[in-house]
């Protein structure tokens, strides 16, 4: 009997908007599927701005307007001989069976499916949702509300999503993002020892703060950072600490 894959489910979920997931979501769903070999797919359920399906609108207008941009696309086409990873309309009460139609009419199961939630445990079905999500992956940032806020909201899964015997969730991890270096070091030493006490997961990886976490392709650019059809360049990736992240995040989904 032929043993079917199934993908391993992702989510960089909060309960603040501003930190990062849907950025986070499209530089690793983009590093796993063009750089490193993965099958990906995206399901955008953050209605209703739907901020992935809008940026892979502009992504393509932009490589389509962008000679450079455009090339390196074509190349990498032809080299990885894949398309770009699908990224669908959803809802959080809906999304799990919409996954499930996807796998069964899909020629190719992906490895990775990334979902991008609304920012309130209030939105229908999202507990039910985030109790068939593998790993999730909170952003934080120095921020006394937003930390108040993602403590809150990660208590709430530990505490009762993965306490119940049906849940899928196997981690839960913070992530220090828009790290400052002008504020002090004590300010995240002392925030980082208080979570740990909490007895929840910290990465060892942080993300320094950048505009390239706020900027999109260019019409004029030759190095690409968040897109959906393109991997992050790697100085640009080293630049801001992205590759330290990434190396930890494959460890910790063990793909």
């Amino acid at each position: 009997m032929e043993i079917v894959k199934k993908p391993t489910i992702i989510a960089f979920s909060t309960q603040k908007g501003g930190v990062g997931k849907s950025t986070f979501t499209s530089l690793a769903a983009s590093i796993l599927h063009y750089r490193l070999g993965y099958q990906v797919a995206v399901f955008d359920c953050d209605f209703p701005q739907y901020s992935l399906i809008q940026m892979r609108e502009r992504d393509l207008k932009t490589v389509m307007q962008n000679p450079v941009l455009k090339k390196m696309a074509h190349q990498q086409f032809t080299t990885i001989g894949k398309k770009a990873y699908p990224i669908f309309q959803s809802r959080a009460d809906t999304v799990l069976e919409e996954i499930e139609k996807f796998i069964d009419g899909s020629g190719t199961i992906p490895d990775i499916i990334f979902l991008d939630l609304p920012g309130t445990v209030n939105t229908a079905g999202i507990l039910k949702t985030l109790a068939h999500v593998h790993y999730i992956f909170s952003p934080i940032t120095a921020d006394r509300l937003i930390l108040e806020s993602t403590l809150s909201f990660t208590d709430v899964l530990t505490n009762i999503l993965m306490k119940e015997k049906q849940t899928a969730i196997k981690s839960i991890h913070l992530l220090w993002n828009q790290v400052d270096g002008r504020e002090k070091t004590y300010l995240y030493k002392n925030y980082s020892n208080a979570i740990r006490e909490l007895g929840l997961h910290l990465m060892e990886a942080s993300i320094a703060d950048s505009k390239r976490f706020r900027k999109e392709g260019e019409t004029v650019a030759k190095t690409v950072f968040r897109s959906t059809l393109l991997p992050a360049d790697l100085k640009l990736m080293t630049q801001c600490r992205l590759d330290q992240f990434m190396e930890e995040f494959i460890r910790i989904i063990k793909i």
